[in-house]
């Protein structure tokens, strides 16, 4: 200690002198320990150490030794831990303050000392580094230090530190202050990406709970510079993660515990955390959030679920949140579309590996987030709604809503629609906090987009409905309020809306009291929307409510989970209160039947339905619907026709309309009367005596007096004649005057009726010949008047609706068609017989069926009872396949033909349009029950569900049998081919054939026929040449690239149009016989000569992206000499495929019109690509100055020798107009030509096609120069120069027209031309 105060003393004494004497009698051990001692006790330390540097005077040799002792022996010390906080702070400082006195060689020394401490690990506590960016910089400013055996400047000695620091191994523990020092060390921008690399490796080293920190001092330093390589690092460090993390998941049985690196909550708590750095640090600077959303913008093949988190928390940033939507938009379509092409040709499957799904990593987003990501959450919500937004459907032409399914999303807008509708229905599900915002949002755009289709929220809002009933109730006002809407919003959204909220209506009072309370209002509504949304409303709650003792209650709907004990109060009180309930529903909906006939048409639709949930309403349904059918049924029973036709319309001014739409009444009245009757005889066979005999009677009596009303009706309609109905041929049915519209809609009634009652007689018939011979009576009444109005409607000038919907039920018509075709019963036969004679009943029965079907695949449902029942319509669905084929196959057309050649369709050919229907149909609304479909068609043992190969199989019994049909067609010749049947069955062979894998043997002989059937076939159709090629191709892009087959159909097209140059004679080559003169099927093959291009386009954008981020990210995409990329080279051969088949095409003398203007147009856009990847080599170039492919060399000199000259001829001669047309005589051929070329002339002057191909050629041909020069190859050897823009002087007219003008110059000297030529 005596030293120690010595020391100080002297210090604070005048004289220096002394001091350094004393100091230099010191030995350095000696030193060491006063130091040492004094750090210890921490007392007057830092006094002492400024004494040492006082009595150690910088310019001497032996004062520079002494300063460096001392901080040798300092900066050990403060990292030993032994000494106090402050102390060790102290004496730092004052290690700073001095730094900048130190000799060139002592700072080396010293930070070599730093590096090897960190080396070693011994900068555990890392409080003296904060000393080390000191040394640093004055380590900098140096002129020259002695290294190795030369010099290196300050600056150097410093770089060559960094980069050994960085290059050696760091000890975990110090890698945040390492991190912290750094930011206080001048970098240059090299120095500062060593660093990054360097701490960025360091991550995988580091414990979990240690990244957060170590991000924020990242982030801290990326202010310095680097700020796309921090941000890429810390996201790909938690892609890898995340990946490691979902791996152990999937194998996390099959490997041991200690395995598991990462609990899963631990790594998305620290992945928030790090979130919210990130988010923080872009706040502070937007240069940082520039950089984040440019590395996006590239591709977005770089998104990660961690980095669409990222995203959306960026997105709460005001200045951010409209480029990151937009982003995020076009990233999500952008992988849509991507999957969609990639799906569609395999040999895009084949060249590039897995799609990355954005999709999936945005839902997979949305599960993360239940780990405390709060910040993400509202991002979600915003992109959920966007996106359902920005791709719902959209009104069609005319502000007609497209009614489609919305179970199967096809086309990517769908796709991404209905991803917002996942994210927003499992944000729901598993965030409290945004529920009720999400709520308040669907049911605010039910109610305000009423002029735009509301599907999509329609469903979100019922799937929300499904999944937390109990969370709905306790928003329950906000459902009040959107019922106060009701009256004013379309029908279809009221129907949806009121679908979707049933099953809250069953546990909740106070709704089911709201909605009641509007729906009365919406009765009484001057709109006759609102009305009928009121009929809608009561006809559901009828439907939904049972009473008590109700029979069959077969489907009732979703079952709602809650609280048993709320329901069960409820239930004991609803069945007796539900009754009254109902009936006063009941009694409010009898007041519609003095309505519009639109709202009674509503009624008549759903009282079957109401009936069939709830049959103890049957007694006041059933009155109500027989007081209703009286007023118009004629009691008389002598007097004809026995339905009064008057009332049933009603005039406005001159204008007539339906008032009372007769027919659906009475099909209504009719299926409820037969359902009662068949719940009567199923549930009670043997009626006892019971206590409800007085409602059996009284049931048993309107039964009875229905069933009198519809016989006498049948028997009196039989009689009437067509006068009867003031309807006979005379009769007036032009639409333009009121008479004819009341002809019209009495005749329409009248064949309503008629069909009603052919059902009706035809299920109470029970197979009796006599009541069969009275339908056939009925259906040859019903076919008079229709014949009538066709022929009626043919001839005015406007030609009207097509024949109105029939009445029959589908279930019927499949009945019906069962026992025309296939039922076999001995004792039903001669009753039978009676229909089935009857070829037009026959038809008639096909053709209401093909109808029923056309319905069920536009809207989803078909009309009358079980409609909209998916279940039942699709059993209807499998009985009419299995019928049809059946018919189809077992009866062949020529037998059915022989001895008639009617202009109408014959049977076969409506029973394949039926079977094309319901295939179509099936495809597009059971799209997964296509199987069962198939299988139910031979009818082979029901119980057997029907595995994978046996699908397949099954599936391929069935192409096999209509190949068959369509070789018969085919090998028949000319006489025998009926084009109609071979098309419909070409369409069916393309949809079953949708259905098989292309991975399987059987779709591998589906090709090998198709192509074989194309090769053989030559019949001059051109409509059924189309549908077969449509088809080779849809399946051979799903087997390999169909560049090879163009060519080779861009060859028979040549050789059978002839050339251009008509001296040249084509050498006859015939791949595929169905190419002919007639059938033109120039513009199909370059239909798809376009999907090539797209998938060439595709690729090149995509390699193009991938040399941007490759150069953007390190530079390093070095390509092998000699080793082409697979991409590149796919799409250098295919482009060479294309170009000589296009070469073929050019040279063929085509018909003036679309086909040469479409050819043009593809010429033009191949160029374009051409360019695009001449610009693609120039960006390679410039980057790698790697050597040009061999491949593409050769392109460039076939697109040069072969495809520009041939363009430049045929523009010529496309402008010329001398087309040729084959085979007729002089005369007709010269008047056939002026017509053409006249036409031609007029279309290529209309359109811009000559002028953007030659600009595209010799855009092609400017960056071809461009890459000449960058890649030292003269490619431009190649191409000759154009003249097609030069004025061209044909010789032989020229002296033609000099000889004729100096004959005309002699007669009259100033004889003006007459004649401008036309402009060439």
């Amino acid at each position: 200690m005596a030293e120690m105060d010595k020391i100080v003393t002297l210090s604070d004494g005048e004289s220096t002198a002394e001091l350094q004497k004393y100091l230099s009698s010191l030995k350095n051990d000696q030193l060491i320990a006063v130091i040492t001692n004094g750090a210890l006790k921490g007392k007057k330390v830092g006094t002492m150490i400024k004494g040492i540097f006082k009595g150690s005077p910088p310019c001497s040799t032996e004062g520079s030794n002494r300063r460096l002792l001392v901080y040798q022996h300092c900066i050990p010390l403060c990292e030993s831990g032994d000494l106090q906080t402050e102390v060790a702070a102290d004496i730092i400082g004052l290690l700073m303050l001095e730094t900048h006195t130190l000799s060139g060689p002592s700072l080396a020394q010293l930070a070599s000392l730093f590096v090897e401490a960190i080396k070693v690990g011994k900068m555990g506590s890392g409080k003296s580094l904060e000393l080390f960016p000191t040394v640093l910089t004055a380590l900098s400013a140096c002129e020259a230090l002695s290294y190795g055996k030369g010099e290196l400047s300050g600056e150097e000695y410093k770089k060559q530190l960094i980069n050994s620091l960085c290059s050696s191994r760091w000890d975990p523990q110090c890698v945040i202050h390492l991190t912290t020092m750094f930011r206080d060390v001048p970098l240059s921008p090299e120095e500062l990406r060593f660093v990054v690399e360097k701490v960025l490796r360091m991550f995988t080293k580091l414990d979990l709970q240690e990244i957060p920190p170590l991000v924020y001092q990242l982030l801290l330093l990326s202010a310095k510079g680097c700020k796309k390589q921090v941000l890429d690092g810390i996201i790909s460090y938690f892609k890898e993660q995340d990946v490691c993390q979902e791996e152990e998941q999937k194998h996390g049985e099959s490997l041991d515990l200690e395995v598991q690196s990462i609990p899963q909550d631990q790594l998305r708590h620290v992945e928030g955390t790090a979130i919210l750095h990130i988010v923080f640090a872009i706040r502070l600077d937007h240069e940082l959030g520039r950089e984040f959303l440019k590395s996006f913008k590239i591709s977005y093949g770089d998104l990660c679920p961690f980095s669409v988190a990222l995203l959306l928390s960026v997105a709460r940033i005001q200045r951010y949140e409209e480029q990151v939507f937009d982003l995020l938009k076009v990233a999500i379509i952008k992988s849509f579309k991507d999957e969609q092409l990639q799906q569609g040709s395999k040999f895009l499957q084949d060249l590039l590996p897995g799609h990355c799904s954005v999709a999936q990593m945005i839902l997979d987003t949305v599960r993360n987030s239940v780990f405390g990501w709060d910040h993400v959450t509202q991002g979600l919500v915003q992109l959920g709604f966007f996106l359902m937004d920005t791709f719902g459907p959209k009104n069609g032409p005319f502000g007609k809503t497209t009614e489609g399914s919305a179970t199967i999303a096809r086309t990517p807008t769908q796709q991404a629609c209905k991803l917002g509708g996942q994210v927003l229905l499992q944000g729901f599900k598993v965030h409290e906090p945004i529920r009720g915002e999400i709520l308040e949002q669907v049911l605010n755009r039910l109610v305000t987009k009423t002029a735009s289709p509301v599907n999509h929220y329609l469903d979100l809002f019922s799937d929300i409905v499904v999944s937390a009933p109990m969370i709905l109730l306790e928003s329950s006002s906000k459902v009040t309020e959107t019922f106060d809407h009701l009256s004013y919003l379309p029908l279809a959204t009221v129907q949806g809306l009121l679908k979707a909220v049933q099953p809250l209506l069953k546990v909740s009072m106070s709704l089911k009291d709201a909605l009641i309370l509007v729906l009365r209002k919406a009765m009484f509504s001057s709109q006759l929307d609102g009305r009928k949304s009121a009929v809608t409303g009561f006809l559901l709650l009828l439907k939904n409510f049972k009473v008590l003792g109700s029979l069959a209650s077969s489907q009732c709907s979703q079952a709602v989970s809650s609280s048993q004990i709320q329901v069960d109060v409820h239930s004991r009180y609803n069945s007796a209160a539900n009754e009254a309930f109902c009936l006063e529903i009941l009694s409010s909906l009898r007041r519609c039947l003095g309505q519009q006939a639109d709202v009674r048409l509503m009624l008549y639709e759903g009282f079957y339905d109401v009936l069939r949930r709830n049959s103890q309403l049957a007694s006041s349904i059933m009155q109500t619907l027989s007081s209703q059918m009286k007023r118009y049924y004629e009691p008389e029973q002598d007097l004809l026709p026995p339905v009064k036709l008057e009332p049933c319309i009603t005039a406005l001014g001159d204008q007539v309309y339906l008032q009372e739409p007769l027919a659906h009444l009475v099909s209504c009245t009719v299926h409820c009367l037969l359902w009662l009757q068949n719940m009567r005889r199923s549930s009670n066979p043997n009626m006892g005596d019971s206590d409800d005999d007085e409602e059996e009677e009284e049931e048993e009596g309107y039964q009875s007096e229905l069933q009198t009303i519809l016989e006498s009706m049948t028997r009196r309609m039989i009689k009437s004649e067509l006068e009867d109905f003031e309807l006979d041929k005379s009769a007036e049915f032009s639409m333009g005057s009121s008479v004819g519209v009341k002809n019209n809609i009495y005749a329409v009634l009248v064949m309503g009726v008629y069909e009603v009652l052919m059902e009706y007689n035809f299920i109470t018939a029970n197979y009796s010949k006599s009541c069969f011979e009275d339908l056939m009576e009925l259906f040859n009444r019903y076919h008079k008047l229709s014949e009538i109005l066709k022929e009626k409607s043919g001839k005015g000038r406007v030609p009207s609706n097509k024949t109105p919907r029939s009445l029959l039920s589908l279930g019927f018509i499949s009945t019906l068609l069962s026992v025309l075709f296939r039922d076999s019963t001995q004792s039903r036969q001669e009753a039978l017989s009676v229909l089935r004679s009857s070829g037009e009943f026959v038809r008639y029965a096909v053709n209401v069926a093909v109808q029923k079907i056309q319905q069920l695949e536009e809207t989803g449902h078909t009309d009358g009872p079980d409609g909209h029942n998916t279940d039942r319509t699709f059993r209807f669905l499998c009985d009419m396949t299995s019928v049809l084929m059946w018919r189809y196959t077992n009866i062949p057309s020529v037998v059915e033909d022989a001895g008639k050649k009617e202009k109408r369709s014959s049977l076969s050919h409506l029973c394949l349009e039926g079977l094309l229907r319901i295939f179509t149909a099936c495809q597009q609304r059971y799209p997964d029950k296509m199987a069962q479909l198939l299988s139910t068609m031979d009818i082979l043992d029901d119980d057997a569900e029907p595995d994978d190969g046996d699908v397949t199989e099954m599936n391929f019994f069935y192409i096999r049998q209509f190949q068959r049909a369509l070789f018969t067609q085919l090998s028949g010749g000319d006489e025998e081919f009926n084009s109609k049947e071979a098309q419909l069955l070409v369409s069916i062979l393309s949809v079953l054939s949708r259905q098989l894998k292309p991975s399987s043997q059987q779709f591998d002989q589906m090709i090998t026929w198709t192509v074989k059937i194309c090769k053989e076939t030559s019949f001059e159709d051109s409509a059924f040449s189309k549908g077969l090629l449509t088809l080779l191709f849809n399946l051979h892009v799903l087997y390999k690239s169909p560049v090879s087959l163009l060519l080779e159909l861009c060859q028979d097209i040549h050789s059978q149009l002839g050339d251009i140059d008509q001296d040249v004679d084509v050498e006859k080559q015939s791949h595929f016989a169905t190419v002919n003169t007639k059938t033109s099927t120039t513009l199909l093959v370059l239909s798809q000569v376009d999907r090539v291009l797209d998938e060439v386009d595709w690729l090149i954008a995509r390699k193009k992206s991938q040399t941007v981020a490759d150069k953007s990210g390190s530079g390093e995409a070095t390509q092998t000499a000699g080793q082409q990329d697979p991409i590149e080279k796919a799409v250098t051969l295919q482009l060479g495929t294309l170009l000589t088949a296009l070469n073929e095409l050019v040279q063929t003398a085509l018909l003036p019109g679309t086909c040469t203007i479409t050819l043009l147009r593809e010429l033009t856009r191949t160029y374009s690509i051409l360019t695009t990847l001449v610009k693609y080599y120039i960006q390679v170039c410039s980057s790698q100055h790697g050597a040009l492919p061999a491949r593409f060399e050769k392109l460039v000199k076939l697109s040069g020798s072969h495809l520009t000259p041939q363009c430049y001829s045929f523009i010529t001669y496309a402008q010329s107009g001398e087309f040729s047309v084959g085979g007729a005589d002089d005369k007709k051929k010269k008047k056939r030509n002026e017509v053409n070329t006249a036409a031609s002339t007029k279309l290529l002057r209309e359109t811009k096609a000559i002028p953007n191909l030659i600009f595209s050629i010799e855009q092609y041909e400017k960056y071809l120069i461009t890459l000449s020069k960058k890649s030292k190859v003269n490619l431009m050897q190649y191409m000759k120069l154009s003249t097609s823009r030069d004025f061209r002087i044909n010789t032989a007219t020229l002296d033609a027209a000099l000889q004729e003008h100096d004959e005309t110059q002699e007669v009259s000297e100033t004889q003006e031309p007459k004649q401008k030529k036309r402009k060439q």
